[in-house]
């Protein structure tokens, strides 16, 4: 078995994309609920959550790609 270097590095870059948002999102949520009374509290939480749910969804994402091109694609019988 060898390693698919490209699928490899995609599965990196997915996890990078995964640590910037794990990052935002936290910030995005903070402001949200540090200006409750703006009126673009709602707007902003909402927004926060979707990129922690962005975060989420890219790690597993990323390491599900790194761990396909280390050991392959399942062949399902």
């Amino acid at each position: 078995m060898r390693t698919d270097k490209e699928l490899l590095v995609s599965g990196i870059k997915k996890l990078g994309y995964t640590v910037v948002l794990m990052f935002t999102a936290p910030v995005v949520i903070w402001q949200a609920f540090k200006n409750e009374g703006h009126v673009l509290y709602w707007p902003v939480l909402i927004i926060g959550i979707i990129l922690g749910i962005t975060a989420i969804f890219m790690g597993f994402k990323g390491i599900s790609t790194i761990v396909d091109s280390l050991f392959g694609k399942r062949n399902k019988q």
